[in-house]
C-alpha cells in the first residue's frame, strides 16, 4: 500500500486527480487528499515550533530527538509530561506533537482527542484552536461520523474564514463519505467556480465534481 500512496502523492503534486480516480477510485483518493490538507494545516505551527526548539530546554528537544528516530510511542510520553509542565506556549506546542507522534504510532484516537481538547480551549489563540480543528477533521472523518466532521467545520467554512477553501473541501469530502454523492458533487462545483479561492484548490473541485458527475 506504501507504494501506491507515493504515487498518488507524485500525482497530487501535479494535481492529476483524474488519474487517480480511474486507477485507484474515489476513497483512496479522498484519503490521499486529507493527507495534503493535514500536511497544509500543519505547516504553521510547525514552523513556529522548530524556532521555539532552540531555547526549549533540554527535556523538550530530548522528546524531539525521540521522535526524530522514530520512538513516537516514547516521544509521546514525552511530550505529554512536557505539556503539563510547561508554559501555556511551550504546552501548546507539546501537545500538537505528542498528537502528531500518536498518529506515527498508531493511535489515531488519542491523537484525535488531543486536536479535539485545543479545538475547544477558549484559552488557546484561536489560529492553534483552528490548525486543531483542521487536524482533528482530517483524521476523524476516517473513523468517526462524517456529518460531525461537517458540523465542526463549518465555522472555518465561513467566507471570511482564512480556512474557508480547505474547510469546504473537506466538508466535500466528508459529504462524499456520508453516501451524498450529489451534495458533495454541488460542494466540489461551487469551490472550482469561486475565484476567491486558489487555483489549484479550485481545479482539484473541479476534477472531483466531474468525477462524481452521473
Amino acid at each position: 500500500m506504501s507504494d501506491i500512496f507515493r504515487e498518488i502523492d507524485e500525482e497530487l503534486r501535479r494535481d492529476n486527480l483524474e488519474q487517480l480516480w480511474k486507477r485507484y477510485g474515489k476513497y483512496v483518493v479522498v484519503l490521499a487528499v486529507l493527507v495534503v490538507l493535514a500536511t497544509a494545516a500543519v505547516m504553521g505551527w510547525r514552523s513556529y515550533q522548530e524556532r521555539q526548539a532552540t531555547a526549549s530546554g533540554t527535556q523538550y528537544q530530548a522528546a524531539l530527538d525521540l521522535a526524530r528516530q522514530g520512538k513516537d510511542a516514547d516521544a509521546a510520553a514525552a511530550f505529554a509530561v512536557l505539556a503539563q509542565s510547561s508554559a501555556s506556549g511551550r504546552a501548546l506546542l507539546a501537545r500538537l506533537e505528542e498528537a502528531a507522534a500518536k498518529i506515527r504510532a498508531s493511535d489515531v484516537a488519542g491523537a484525535t482527542a488531543i486536536y479535539d481538547q485545543i479545538a475547544s480551549d477558549t484559552a488557546t489563540p484561536a489560529e492553534y484552536r483552528n490548525v486543531a480543528t483542521m487536524l482533528w477533521a482530517r483524521y476523524a472523518l476516517e473513523q468517526s461520523d462524517p456529518k460531525l466532521v461537517i458540523a465542526k467545520l463549518q465555522p472555518l467554512a465561513a467566507p471570511t474564514s482564512p480556512w474557508t477553501g480547505l474547510a469546504r473541501e473537506t466538508i466535500a469530502l466528508a459529504e462524499l463519505k456520508a453516501g451524498d454523492s450529489a451534495k458533495a458533487r454541488a460542494d466540489f462545483d461551487a469551490i472550482a467556480k469561486d475565484d476567491a479561492l486558489p487555483g489549484a484548490l479550485k481545479e482539484r473541485a473541479g476534477i472531483m465534481a466531474e468525477s462524481l458527475a452521473p
